[in-house]
């Protein structure tokens, strides 16, 4: 099989099981986890890292939540059995790079691995995204070629892949929509906060030999929980339906 078409049945077939990458993140930030120190060796000075990544990682939900808001009916999204795609969308986010879904992603994946504070673990993280990620873009930007043609190629040829060029910026098409946002995003967002607790946890139980819970961050998780249940509750029952925008 001609390489070209092998990377893109590869990135087809990473593309159906994108969704399982996480855990192989969170596998090495629990791994790293094992000779971790406070930061500067000083609990609050920690609190303060962990803080920054944290905002790293919501920084990365916060790109993804721009992309869902925006974006038109008939995309890929959230969907894993193949590619689809009846709109090239060139406005917002995308107007400044091709695939901002997957920087969000790696945002988030890289703000949890910073808060290991293992330097090596995020080289790793970079490298297995670019791997991993690398095909899957590849098969994406061959469908939408098929799709759209010398339109696609004209976009493509003026937005970079991956890092944005913010003098492109061109204002979404479409207007925003928070009930998709909050149709997709509440569980990226639960994942967020779970994971960070649990770091939390882990760290004190690895430095001091106890598993403790301060007061901050349990009431960071039981929000979290709240608007996790809540959302989920409302999607079930169909009312984030009612939310016209």
């Amino acid at each position: 099989m001609p390489l070209r078409e092998e990377h893109e049945r590869a990135g087809n077939w990473l593309f159906r099981w994108r969704s399982y990458l996480p855990l192989l993140v969170l596998g090495l930030a629990l791994i790293g986890m094992r000779d971790f120190t406070y930061f500067l060796n000083d609990p609050r000075w920690d609190q303060v890292w962990k803080a920054i990544c944290l905002a790293v990682s919501f920084a990365g939900l916060g790109v993804r939540a721009h992309v869902i808001g925006y974006v038109p009916e008939g995309t890929s999204g959230r969907n894993t059995l193949s590619q689809k795609a009846v709109y090239l969308n060139v406005s917002g986010l995308y107007s400044i790079v091709r695939h901002p879904l997957y920087l969000g992603n790696f945002l988030i994946w890289f703000g949890m691995l910073l808060c290991v504070q293992q330097w090596m673990l995020g080289v790793i993280c970079v490298l297995i995204f670019w791997l991993y990620y690398e095909r899957i873009m590849f098969a994406e930007e061959e469908f939408l070629r098929r799709e759209f043609g010398e339109d696609y190629v004209t976009w493509a040829s003026r937005t970079p892949c991956f890092f944005p060029r913010v003098s492109q910026w061109k204002p979404p098409e479409k207007p925003f929509s928070w009930r998709k946002v909050l149709k997709d995003e509440y569980s990226g967002f639960f994942a967020i906060v779970a994971t960070f607790t649990v770091l939390e946890v882990i760290s004190d139980w690895v430095v001091v030999g106890q598993i403790k819970l301060d007061v901050g961050w349990a009431v960071f998780f039981l929000l979290g929980l709240i608007i996790y249940l809540t959302l989920r509750t409302m999607k079930k029952k169909g009312m984030l339906e009612e939310i016209r925008r």
